[in-house]
């Protein structure tokens, strides 16, 4: 895989990234900071390192699947793997300014 494959996936990952929704905030996962590292390995399998608002979030049970479905089904992308971390722990200043910006937090 070229650099210039691997950034065009990582794109096409990242828009997969933010279609999915944290259902008790109206803003992506992407864009809330729930992403912390995306890894493209050379055969297209694609690791996520992710978290969530909390530990006692009601989706984590599947949110981290809905994940996993989502970035799968990009084109190019062999297989997916999401690993979930509480480290270091979310909070809001890990979103970016546009998800500040919606939630009133700017």
């Amino acid at each position: 895989m070229t650099p210039d494959e691997k950034k065009a996936l990582e794109e096409s990952i990242i828009n997969a990234l933010k279609a999915v929704y944290d259902p008790e905030i109206p803003v992506d996962i992407y864009e809330l900071g729930l992403i912390y590292d995306v890894v493209i390995h050379d055969d297209a399998s694609v690791y996520i390192k992710m978290t969530l608002t909390s530990p006692a979030c009601p989706v984590a049970g599947t949110l981290p699947g809905e994940v996993e479905q989502k970035v799968a089904g990009v084109q190019g992308v062999k297989s997916a793997k999401v690993e979930i971390t509480f480290e270091p722990p979310w909070d809001r200043t890990m979103m970016s300014e546009a998800a500040q910006l919606e939630l009133g937090f700017m």
